[in-house]
């Protein structure tokens, strides 16, 4: 009996794991203990860590330091009144 198949499906499953369980962004950023916890972690071993979870230490950071409001939209100033930019009248 050949049992090649039957030992390259053994190794192939033998070698899916499951992916580590990760906590998420926001609830990072509502734990700031955990959050500086998983920070150092990151900056001393990220590779231990695994990236998702770094990426989500990344995120709560940008959450508790922006907030989760609008991103920033640009309007246009009027710097003298009265007079549009560029415009060559001065008093």
């Amino acid at each position: 009996m050949n049992r090649t198949p039957l030992l390259l499906l053994v190794l192939l499953l033998s070698a899916c794991e499951k992916p580590m369980p990760f906590e998420s962004a926001e609830f990072l950023a509502e734990n700031p203990k955990r959050l500086e916890e998983l920070r150092l972690q990151c900056r001393a071993d990220q590779s231990k860590l695994g990236d998702a979870q770094c990426n989500a230490v990344a995120d709560a950071q940008r959450i508790r330091f922006m907030g989760k409001g609008t991103p920033y939209t640009p309007r246009s100033v009027e710097f003298y009144k009265g007079y549009p930019i560029g415009s060559s009248q001065r008093n």
